[in-house]
């Protein structure tokens, strides 16, 4: 038999067009929580170091491949309404892919919904800020009814009777997505619909009425007519609700469904086309007679619903920087296995300026979120409760506000393939901006701080006392201080220049705490660019003197197979 297939093909015909060389990996299977060395010392710091071996657990899995696709596929997936069933009855159910019920379930049996709640003490805020931190960097849409659930128990204890019904459920460690009743189900989540059209965070303007079912007050049943324009996620058991009582605006708690089993009508009209947060449904609701009882005092239902709008602005924050530790996580792992003319991309010089400038924006706001949950553990004393008041919007309004840009920033260190759809990036850069909106956006932010300052000037005692614990460690710092001072003296045009001065609030806390807790080459590194320049540049512009080196490696996670 001839087994001569002739000559050998000529090698240009070949189908191999190139060799796979020079590729980057995704960033997966490492401990998210152990190799972030910022985290570690925060947690540590701040009075959460009793809780390292469950966040150690917690990082193991957060920064594991398969749970990281979770985040790519409930995104990927996105909510469908279904407002009548098949037969013609309404339904108003909305439908998630199962991997948004998986990190659903997860955050709630970790007690991200709850823990400080139900297992107050030293560190418990802390604890639950660094899960929720963790977590979030795999997926943060999830994220806005555990927050929301989170929140809203200081102000259903406005109304001990209501929070004595719906609390244990409330707090349980049990995810429950089943369409029932409350009281056949396990596990509960608080939403809140407080915004209409003609007004957004002006809900002073609210029109949706509430009329007395019986004798009204505190407490008592009313049915609800109007209308809300932005209600996240829909499918929550209950919603805290601002709306015009015969007294002026008061707080409502309205569930899904009435005592006797049948369906308030609080009617999803349609879903949002949001252009991040995409696994989270939110809505446009009419609200057609909805039963809901009173909680705290009639016409006082800012006042009461604030508490829970301050806990949602705390997480914002860390969010945010959640946000910020990924973007950097991703660029960073990126540059130190691709190459570029000839070198690796983290040893180049500009790339490195860039890189450190990521993680050191990075690092700052997670320190100043972690003082704040260290703030809201120990509330009993007078100067952190003042801090929290004062120090949580002026966190939420800079932390989220710098996270865009720096997402952005992230991007281009890793490229055309940071663009792609099948990478992290686009979304992280979609949700970016969600934060800065959500909750009160900027301009609210600031107004609060002046509102703060005017009504509680204690807030500025204790907010130069936090600062000035870094006295005379930094003269950048102390310089700076110095130069705020004599801008927060200066009442002329207070309100038109609220958004500078509380940047400069910002930055001097950050820099204070870094000063003080941080290693000199990340400290000084900040100073020297925050601080000592006029104006904001971009990311990449570190003197000549920061130690690029130290920074990049002391923010780089790395990959431990085994």
């Amino acid at each position: 038999m001839n087994t001569d297939t002739g000559p050998a093909p000529d090698a240009r015909y070949w189908a191999e067009t190139h060799e796979l060389s020079n590729l980057s990996r995704e960033l997966c299977d490492y401990n998210m929580y152990t190799e972030d060395t910022a985290l570690v010392a925060a947690v540590r710091r701040e009075g959460g170091q009793w809780a390292e071996r469950e966040l150690t657990e917690f990082g193991k899995l957060t920064g594991s491949a398969d749970y990281l696709e979770l985040g790519h596929l409930a995104n990927k997936f996105t909510p469908e309404l279904e407002t009548h069933d098949r037969f013609g009855n309404r339904i108003d159910l909305v439908k998630f892919h199962p991997a948004y019920h998986q990190l659903m379930k997860t955050a709630i049996e970790h007690g991200l919904h709850a823990s400080p709640w139900t297992a107050p003490g030293p560190g418990a805020h802390v604890a639950r800020a660094a899960k929720t931190y963790l977590h979030t960097q795999v997926e943060a849409g999830h994220g806005c009814p555990i927050t929301m659930t989170f929140a809203a128990l200081p102000t259903l204890r406005h109304q001990p009777a209501l929070a004595a019904l719906w609390a244990p459920k409330v707090t349980a460690l049990v995810y429950d997505p089943r369409n029932l009743p409350p009281d056949q189900k396990q596990g509960l989540t608080i939403g809140m619909a407080m915004t209409e059209k003609q007004g957004g965070s002006d809900v002073r303007s609210n029109s949706t009425r509430a009329y007395p079912t019986d004798h009204g007050g505190p407490g008592a049943a009313y049915e609800l007519v109007g209308h809300k324009y932005f209600v996240s996620a829909p499918m929550c058991d209950a919603f805290l609700v601002l709306a015009q009582a015969p007294g002026g605006l008061s707080c409502f708690l309205l569930p899904r469904w009435r005592p006797d089993g049948s369906k308030n009508p609080m009617q999803i009209v349609r879903l949002k086309k949001k252009m991040g947060n995409a696994s989270n449904a939110s809505c446009e609701t009419e609200l057609r007679g909805a039963l809901a009882w009173m909680v705290g005092e009639e016409g006082r239902g800012v006042r009461t619903i604030i508490d829970m709008v301050s806990m949602t602005r705390f997480d914002c924050m860390v969010g945010s920087s959640a946000g910020m530790r990924m973007a950097a996580s991703q660029a960073l792992h990126h540059c130190s296995i691709r190459s570029a003319f000839g070198q690796v991309l983290n040893q180049q010089p500009l790339m490195q300026n860039v890189l450190a400038d990521l993680a050191l924006e990075s690092e700052a706001a997670l320190t100043l979120a972690m003082r704040v949950a260290r703030a809201m553990d120990q509330r009993a004393d007078e100067h952190e409760d003042l801090l929290v008041r004062l120090i949580t919007a002026v966190g939420k309004y800079w932390v989220c506000k710098r996270t865009p840009n720096h997402a952005y920033e992230a991007m281009e260190c890793i490229g055309g393939s940071g663009v792609m759809e099948d990478s992290m990036m686009p979304r992280l850069y979609r949700e970016a901006p969600i934060n800065a909106i959500w909750e009160g956006s900027g301009n609210v932010q600031c107004l609060d701080v002046l509102r703060a300052l005017s009504k509680t000037p204690a807030v500025m005692d204790a907010f130069y006392t936090e600062i000035n614990k870094a006295q005379g460690a930094h003269a950048l710092l102390d310089r700076y201080v110095a130069d705020l001072a004599t801008q927060l003296k200066d009442s002329r045009k207070f309100e038109y220049r609220a958004r500078d001065v509380v940047d400069r609030m910002a930055l001097a806390l950050q820099a204070a705490l870094l000063v003080r807790h941080a290693p000199s080459f990340i400290s000084d590194a900040f100073c020297e660019s925050r601080l000592a320049q006029v104006g904001q540049h971009n990311y990449g512009a570190l003197s000549p003197g920061a130690d690029t080196a130290a920074i990049i490696e002391r923010a780089t996670p790395k990959i431990i197979k085994g």
